[in-house]
């Protein structure tokens, strides 16, 4: 521990480890990394001769990783509780994309902006996001915010396609590893009912020239599965493995229905998965078969999906809904346990979205952690916190995150984010947009 530079030390606090088990320990953080987790011995980091070392104390408190939402819509948030209760695409034509289409710059940010608190309020340090146009105006979000963001501009096929790709690619330029790296880019194509194969195609070439990843939505309902096979006689991986873009690194939301020939793609191609239990759920779309997968080595992580079918940004509570959807759609017990849901939300969200070094509380991974005060009464008696956080606890719990070694919340005062003055804003935009006045 001598001659080690220290920024912040975590003190006394309970830590999950990668292996699942809990260790009462310091963090050290350093250039924002995790510089070393254990007990700070000899008093050297802490007998006054570093300036402006920070020290939280951890007593009572539950270090985790980071919750990570591996696929959501962050502006949806203008269009929380909207439209609830609707068919897929019902939802979509008749209430989401005509108040979509009405987006302005100023919208994309405000939503975003509301997005990012509610996610810092809940644990979450980073986000997969796919949305339409300004998405420019999302990373400026991401900056302000501290959040880890991994951006995607929404692409339809039609209509102006080419231009919506156009943007995507001016996305990836202007922003891909900006904010100290805690930006990436994907290059985002809708899905396969918006997204005919020529485009594409088009899309697959323009992200393989700049080295850029896919986000896109597959599989997410029967209607999907069924327009397909009646449009190109075959089911949606296979169509859009004929394209090339699943050759790019993959991160695919939904996944609902899948068959053998499906699995297989996604195996041979290393695609990973976001599952989205709550929107799957609220939208009758099905039950992922998510112990399959992951029995078959598959990478799976949890989304939200976006607030208007979900309807709120809280992957703790996608945490605990993918171990109970599981148990009771396997009739066991133990297809998902408690540390493996909480593991799908951390660690396997990282890999989903190609981040290195992050979702493990570990020596040289990012310092990216979320603690938890575990002093309320549903954290007693305090037998397994981990099942107790997976089970029993909400986001309430949540005190203090960090994000890259920067506290972006502290004893659930937010730190980078002015949240009255986001709410004013918010609610002044879904005015204008809606004609609902609040």
């Amino acid at each position: 521990m001598d001659n080690i530079k220290n920024e912040m030390i975590i003190k006394n606090v309970s830590v999950l480890r990668h292996n699942g088990e809990l260790q009462d320990a310091d963090i050290v953080i350093e250039d924002g990394k995790i510089g070393f987790v254990g007990r700070v011995v000899g008093g050297n980091v802490l007998d006054g001769h570093i300036k402006d070392l920070k020290i939280i104390d951890g007593k009572g408190k539950l270090a985790i990783p980071g919750l990570v939402n591996a696929h959501t819509h962050a502006s949806m948030t203008l269009l929380r509780s909207f439209a609830d209760d609707k068919k897929l695409m019902d939802w979509l034509q008749e209430d989401i994309w005509p108040i979509e289409a009405k987006m302005k710059r100023e919208d994309i940010y405000c939503g975003a902006a509301l997005a990012a608190v509610e996610m810092i309020r809940t644990g979450t340090t980073a986000f997969a996001d796919m949305y339409g146009p300004y998405m420019d105006e999302v990373a400026k979000v991401v900056e302000e915010s501290g959040l880890r963001g991994v951006l995607s501009r929404g692409l339809i096929g039609v209509a102006d396609g080419y231009k919506k790709l156009a943007e995507n690619v001016e996305l990836f330029k202007n922003f891909h590893n900006k904010a100290d790296g805690r930006i990436k880019v994907m290059f985002g194509p809708h899905a396969i009912y918006t997204c005919p194969p020529d485009y594409l195609k088009k899309v697959s070439e323009a992200a393989t020239e700049l080295g850029a990843e896919i986000h896109i939505h597959m599989n997410e309902t029967i209607d999907e599965i069924n327009g397909c096979l009646k449009d190109y006689g075959k089911r949606p991986f296979e169509v859009v493995n004929e394209t090339g873009l699943f050759d790019l690194g993959t991160l695919a939301a939904h996944c609902v229905h899948l068959s053998e020939e499906e699995v297989n793609i996604i195996k041979e191609k290393n695609i990973r998965v976001a599952h989205n239990p709550g929107s799957n759920m609220k939208l009758a779309s099905g039950i992922a078969p998510i112990t399959k997968l992951i029995n078959e080595g598959v990478i799976v992580a949890l989304g939200t999906d976006g607030a208007s079918s979900n309807n709120n940004l809280d992957m703790l509570e996608e945490v605990k809904l993918a171990a109970l959807l599981h148990k009771v759609d396997t009739l066991d017990p133990l297809a998902i346990p408690a540390a493996e849901a909480l593991r799908l939300g951390t660690d396997n969200g990282a890999k989903a979205l190609g981040l290195e070094k992050v979702g493990r509380i570990e020596k040289d991974y990012k310092a990216d952690i979320v603690l938890y005060d575990m002093k309320g009464v549903e954290w007693q008696p305090r037998y397994n916190p981990i099942s107790l956080l997976v089970y029993s606890a909400n986001s309430n719990s949540v005190d203090t995150v960090i994000v890259d070694g920067k506290i972006l919340m502290e004893k659930r005062e937010l730190k980078t984010l002015d949240e009255e003055k986001i709410i004013f804003n918010f609610n002044k935009c879904f005015n204008r947009l809606t004609g609902y006045y609040i």
